[in-house]
């Protein structure tokens, strides 16, 4: 008897995308606001940034997140394996035994 199916491969690999993305994204803040203080942040040298630090860290840690998954997500597709339940007929013939 079968148990029911598990997520699929496409939604195994958005999990895996998003969860080490999410964790990148937290040790990379911690990196750049241990160094950075957001109250000293400004606009491309002119005017402060008029947000409360909290918003800063928020917004600063989304950004990360986005752009680690966006990284890992186009790694996966480069990679692209093949599913587990497809097997090549045979190999061809340069192929090491």
């Amino acid at each position: 008897m079968n148990g029911p199916a598990g997520p699929s491969r496409i939604a195994r690999f958005a999990m895996a995308v998003a969860w080490s993305s999410f964790l990148a994204a937290g040790v990379l803040e911690l990196l750049v606001f241990a160094v950075v203080d957001p109250g000293e942040l400004r606009w491309f040298g002119a005017a402060p940034v008029e947000s409360s630090p909290q918003t800063v860290y928020t917004v600063g840690f989304l950004v990360f997140w986005a752009v680690i998954a966006l990284g890992a997500s186009l790694t996966l597709l480069l990679v692209s394996l093949p599913a587990d339940d497809v097997r090549p007929a045979r190999r061809s013939p340069g192929w090491p035994r």
